[in-house]
């Protein structure tokens, strides 16, 4: 197993979360960019420019380069599961002077800023694991602006579905341009208070238009969006009619009294890159 190699995978992999967006978020801002007028329509059109710009010199698309974040899926029967934590850590340490990226790691008690995007708990790796040999990384840096805009809701269950739906176009409308928008939004609902968060967070791993399979889910998601966009926050707050490019919604069976919900924002720039670690150390990068 060539670990050397596999390192420079997961920096290509980081790299490539960084400085160039998903097909499908730049097919649903260019959607927005042809609905927008006057200064919306500009913001879009800025937007477009700087991916254009950022895929072209290989930089990173905003200088908030984000909380190094790591969704991993492991086969059972990967020979080499206990490397994995290592790899990534080395890759983050070797990405953040070689992308570059903004050092972005900062210990809550002294201030200090350990410079290389390494810390305790982080890289923030969630764990999955599946039948399988191989193992898939998804890289999903987490800017600190849209991450500032994440809600807890414990409500009242008697509120129901509907008060959920309140709940999440109230918050969001408080939220305003602070996470820069056009905004993704991945909402949790049920579990515990940590878990609602995490499904909210997962919920933002989904392409951008793609709707949950459960067509009731999927019909809250639709009119999700209808009614933030109703708002007229618009593009970097600015005002127009494109406040979110998609709302996702996850769900976990609950306490009966309990109802958490989860809110989990991602800003405009929706970076996520997957890479693939087959059995033998051989990779690719999506």
């Amino acid at each position: 197993m060539d670990e050397a190699s596999i390192e420079r995978g997961i920096v290509s992999l980081i790299k490539k979360a960084e400085t160039e967006l998903p097909e499908d978020v730049i097919v649903a801002l260019k959607k927005a960019g042809q609905i927008e007028k006057g200064v919306a329509k500009t913001q879009i059109e800025t937007i477009l420019r700087n991916i254009d710009l950022a895929k072209q010199s290989q930089r990173p698309m905003c200088q908030d380069t984000g909380i190094q974040t790591f969704f991993v899926t492991v086969g059972s029967d990967f020979p080499h599961i206990a490397s994995i934590k290592k790899w990534i850590t080395d890759a983050v340490k070797k990405a953040t002077k070689e992308v570059p990226l903004r050092p972005n790691t900062v210990d809550p008690f002294l201030d200090k800023n350990h410079g290389d995007n390494t810390g305790e708990h982080i890289p923030y790796i969630t764990w999955d694991f599946v039948d399988d040999d191989q193992i898939e990384i998804i890289a999903f840096p987490k800017g600190g602006g849209s991450e500032n805009m994440s809600k807890l809701g414990m409500l009242k269950p008697g509120v129901g579905i509907e008060g959920v739906k309140d709940f999440v176009v109230e918050e969001m409308i408080k939220a305003g341009g602070n996470p820069c928008p056009p905004t993704v939004v991945g909402v949790g609902i049920g579990g515990g208070a940590d878990l609602s968060l995490k499904l909210g967070k997962k919920a933002l791993l989904r392409p951008v238009g793609k709707r949950h399979k459960d067509k009731t889910i999927a019909a809250m998601e639709n009119e999700l969006i209808s009614r933030i966009n109703k708002s007229g926050i618009g593009p970097m707050g600015l005002g127009g009619k494109t406040t979110v490019l998609d709302v996702h919604v996850e769900k976990a069976h609950r306490h009966p009294a309990s109802l958490p919900v989860g809110i989990a924002v991602q800003c405009w720039a929706d970076r996520r890159a997957a890479m693939i670690i087959h059995h033998d150390g051989s990779w690719t990068v999506k």
